[in-house]
């Protein structure tokens, strides 16, 4: 797990306090770390009917291990979703619901349909909706309505983008309609046959400020093809060319990578990271009984 932020320009010190980054073996170790982290947030804050643990969630290859191991504690009755808000953040526009590369699809199928959140608390933007712009707006006040996120989780892009944030988007950008860049369009045509043109030209996306608002951000890295997005996202300074590094500013940001996404990193900075794998595992520690969400049910 990384935290997130230490461009060379900064005191280390100052840097490390708000954010963090902690590296583990492989995606494996990811996934079941950041599930354990979920659930022992989950559980901290024990959410009920007037007091909502709110998620931001992502889609993709990189969370979906993270799913899994959810759908696993949750049937063991080690956490609970009754009373769990979800915020995704994007949905492509004009592709149908039912579509199997929709958001909708993807979350319904790798995670909702096997643990017990109400759908009507798992928040997706709609793609179709006739009004793209309204849709956006009322997405923001449902996150405001909801009290804002208490953990966002995100992946990145090897370009460092964020949601639909592509390189050059606004550092303070909020849930809009967004115009895919061809870059965008051609790593995901491998998803639609390999053809480009039945790649949805637009999405709809959270803005990188919508994701700075969360009390709480951890964003999963894995694999060489993302090592340079890490080095760029920590090592350097605040780019909107990479979206992911504005959350070096973020109050509390962690980081979870794998070994081969820290390919790119100078050698001080695994090694100090990996010193800490410690206070890592402490993070995770369950301080209560692992069934104490069994009364709820």
């Amino acid at each position: 797990m990384l935290r997130a932020s230490w461009p060379k320009t900064r005191n280390f010190s100052a840097v490390s306090r708000r954010s963090a980054s902690c590296q583990l073996d492989n995606s494996e170790t990811v996934a079941e770390w950041a599930a354990r982290y979920v659930l022992k947030k989950i559980n901290e804050f024990n959410p009920g009917p007037d007091n909502y643990f709110v998620l931001g969630l992502p889609t993709g290859s990189t969370p979906y291990g993270m799913y899994q191991k959810l759908i696993e504690y949750c049937k063991a009755e080690r956490v609970s979703f009754k009373f769990v808000k979800s915020f995704n953040m994007d949905e492509y526009v004009n592709l149908p619901r039912e579509h199997p590369e929709s958001y909708h699809c993807y979350m319904w199928n790798s995670f909702f349909k096997h643990i017990d959140i109400d759908p009507k608390n798992a928040h997706i933007l709609d793609g179709n909706a006739p009004d793209l712009v309204k849709e956006c707006i009322e997405y923001e006040n449902k996150i405001k309505e909801s009290g804002g996120i208490d953990l966002f989780i995100g992946g990145i892009g090897p370009d460092g983008h964020i949601a639909f944030n592509e390189p050059g988007s606004s550092l303070v950008s909020r849930t809009r309609v967004k115009t895919l860049a061809q870059d965008t369009l051609e790593a995901n045509a491998r998803f639609f046959g390999n053809d480009i043109n039945k790649v949805p030209k637009q999405a709809l996306t959270v803005g990188v400020a919508t994701v700075m608002n969360a009390k709480e951000v951890m964003i999963l890295i894995t694999g060489s093809h993302k090592a340079f997005a890490l080095y760029k996202a920590i090592e350097e300074g605040v780019n909107h060319m990479w979206t992911v590094s504005a959350f070096q500013q973020h109050q509390h940001t962690l980081i979870i990578c794998d070994e081969d996404a820290t390919l790119e990193l100078r050698v001080k900075t695994v090694k100090y990271f990996k010193a800490l794998s410690g206070v890592h595992q402490k993070l995770i520690e369950e301080s209560e009984p692992l069934d104490r969400y069994r009364t709820i049910h």
